[in-house]
């Protein structure tokens, strides 16, 4: 692979490198006079609303985003038809902010698996405790493993010592300075990453003869700007209906009951604050995916009229990693300086998805899980919950060394998330309509999802489009648990 060190001006390192110390530094010194595990994992619930929204619209941003969206659209067959499913996105959030909020702040709880275990008892809880942590910790691998793109082509490292330094740079200012820390480093990595992405929108133009008008021509005539599709299909390509039922009921999931967003809506001051935060991530949402299917539409119609100079590497299958078209173009074609403020906007969205996942982790391990429940004191339990956010970096590494052969990051990360997505949701709306209620109907209900999900995903493969899976598990998941609640209900004596 092209040693692209060589392509990295003075200029760029001191930018790279000086972000680098600084966002460490600042998550070092925010993590100062931590005391209890409410501290660590919630801010001590006295964050603001808007380092809050910051935040969730920054971690669900992440890597996926700033390489993974425009490399769909560059993808062969690619067009601006993801905006569909983020509609979906933004309304299902309103719907959190209206209904599901308020529940949060009832009773002291870390995670919504603890609604969960309210209603249906120990058992419940840890089940979907263990949900979460297997599809988190499995779509949090394959964002590691986009981090490590630019890595790569940076240094010519093979794949598992970049993976090793972007975890192990995330992981010290996380298990040092908590939510805190992973909220406020969160907003200034949440401006970077925009930044980048507008320099490329104005930029990549001017390296095209005609501009404006000739990229967008050309991207016309490839078909590049088609994005509504009102065909109803359950297999790709994505659809509006992927996007009003799909989506939505996907955001319900992750924003809802998946602890890497409600942790942050939870480390709010009080419902009013958390609904604030959640509609201002349904407001920016759309912009944001804009801006970044954008930058495909740009870099697909420049590469139309410039060979690109690094060839695209394929996967074992023999398919194009379209990840890292734009990685290659940063460092090819971006200005001294600024190359290095685009590699900087790529490690900040990669960084704000690794320490979140590290903090939802670690924080579902102690406090759902129960494995701070032998620590003697605070302190104790405080330094234990630091010790397993390590290990669970260690687990990052080993998925994301796993997930380099994929063909796109983004369809693979959803697809995984959405495994154990609809069973949660499903456990999460039964928790809410049943109240106190006999748990093992809820457990059947969700581990049935679960197998079912693995057999769409792993034996259907591409006849249902990831878009589906939170609708297919939720329904799997509340019909299996009300028939398990008929026959497990015990028969009424006659007289």
């Amino acid at each position: 692979m092209f040693a692209a060190a060589h392509a990295l001006a003075p200029l760029d390192w001191v930018v790279i490198t000086g972000y680098l110390v600084g966002i460490i530094a600042l998550g070092v010194w925010l993590g100062r006079g931590q005391k209890t595990t409410r501290d660590y994992f919630l801010g001590g619930r006295a964050l603001p609303w808007w380092g809050v929204a910051f935040s969730i619209v920054a971690t669900e941003t992440s890597a996926l985003t700033f390489i993974g969206v425009p490399a769909m659209l560059f993808a062969e067959g690619g067009n601006l038809g993801f905006i569909q499913v983020v509609f979906g996105y933004a309304l299902g959030r309103i719907i959190l902010a209206a209904v599901l909020v308020p529940y949060y702040f009832k009773n002291e709880i870390y995670s919504p698996y603890g609604l969960i275990g309210n209603a249906f008892g120990l058992g419940a809880h840890r089940t979907a405790a263990g949900f979460f942590l297997i599809a988190g910790t499995l779509a949090a691998g394959v964002r590691v493993f986009v981090t490590c793109i630019p890595l790569q082509l940076m240094l010519g490292w093979p794949v598992l010592p970049s993976i090793l330094l972007f975890v192990g740079l995330s992981l010290v200012y996380t298990a040092i300075g908590g939510l805190k820390a992973v909220v406020w480093t969160d907003v200034v990595q949440f401006g970077l990453f925009v930044v980048g992405g507008l320099f490329a929108v104005f930029y990549i133009p001017k390296l095209i003869e005609g501009g404006w008008g000739t990229a967008m021509a050309t991207a016309r005539e490839g078909g590049k700007l088609a994005w509504l599709n009102t065909e109803f299909s359950l297999g790709a390509p994505f659809n509006i209906w992927m996007g009003l039922l799909g989506a939505t009921l996907f955001v319900l999931f992750t924003h809802g009951i998946d602890q890497l967003i409600a942790q942050r809506v939870l480390a709010c001051r009080n419902i009013a604050d958390g609904r604030k935060a959640l509609v201002f991530s349904a407001v920016t949402i759309v912009p944001m995916m804009l801006l970044f299917l954008f930058v495909g539409v740009l870099l697909w119609a420049h590469y139309q009229h410039t060979p690109m100079a690094i060839d695209i590497p394929e996967n074992a299958f023999g398919k194009k990693q379209t990840d890292f078209a734009f990685p290659i173009f940063m460092l090819t074609e971006a200005p001294v300086g600024v190359k290095g403020l685009l590699l900087v906007g790529i490690f900040a969205a990669a960084m704000s998805s690794v320490s979140s996942a590290l903090s939802a982790l670690s924080s579902v391990s102690v406090m759902d899980l129960g494995l701070g429940a032998s620590a003697k004191d605070d302190a104790a339990k405080l330094k234990l919950s630091r010790g397993i956010t390590i290990f669970w970096g260690i687990m990052l590494v080993i998925v994301a060394y796993a997930s380099r052969e994929v063909e796109s990051v983004m369809n693979t990360a959803f697809a995984l998330a959405g495994l154990t997505s609809g069973g949660l949701l499903g456990g999460l709306l039964l928790a809410l309509v049943l109240k106190q209620s006999d748990g093992r109907p809820v457990i059947i209900g969700m581990t049935t999802s679960l197998a079912v999900m693995l057999a769409i995903k792993y034996g259907l493969k591409e006849a249902i489009h990831w878009p589906w899976y939170t609708v297919i598990g939720c329904g799997i998941t509340l019909l299996t648990a009300l028939l398990a609640k008929v026959a497990l209900a015990e028969p009424r004596l006659s007289r």
